[in-house]
């Protein structure tokens, strides 16, 4: 009994491996990007941070009380990243990307732009889908090597539509 197992086994391995030759594995679906879509879009900023060297309690409590919203046209390029000086907002003009990270509807980046008689570094990080976005902003003004000004926001924005032609 025994030999008639042992007989077996090598014939049960080749049976096994010649049926899993037969079928190739499936391949994984690849997901879709998220992309941005360009277009009209309604930003809501509200600043949930403010500080100065010379910022007194009530200063800060003021600008706590601050919510802007802006309706502006957002281009997008065709990797999905939309224009930096959109994302800035009034905190900085001539905007670039430093570095970004766009993925899965994940967004983090850091912008370099011109602010005044100084510059503006902008640290973004949120979720983005093709028509929404919610993002947290830092902002540091630097003038002549000092830093002048902080401020933190809640970002938010959704898209109303195609750009209108002026």
């Amino acid at each position: 009994m025994r030999e008639t197992i042992l007989a077996a086994a090598p014939l049960a391995v080749m049976l096994c491996l010649a049926g899993c030759g037969k079928e190739a594995p499936k391949p994984e679906p690849v997901e879709a990007p998220i992309l941005m879509k360009a277009g009209e879009w309604t930003i809501t900023r509200k600043t949930t941070g403010y500080n100065t060297p010379t910022v007194t309690p009530a200063q800060y409590q003021a600008a706590l009380q601050k919510t802007d919203e802006d309706s502006l046209c957002i281009a997008v390029d065709a990797a999905g990243i939309p224009d930096a000086n959109a994302l800035a907002g009034d905190e900085g003009e001539d905007c670039t990307y430093k570095d970004k990270m766009l993925r899965k509807g994940r967004l983090i980046a850091t912008l370099s732009c011109k602010s005044g008689a100084g510059t503006s570094e902008i640290v973004l990080e949120g979720n983005y889908t093709a028509d929404t976005l919610t993002l947290g902003s830092t902002m540091t003004k630097t003038v002549d090597g000092s830093p002048v000004l902080r401020t933190t926001h809640d970002v938010s924005g959704k898209r109303a539509g195609e750009c209108s032609k002026v």
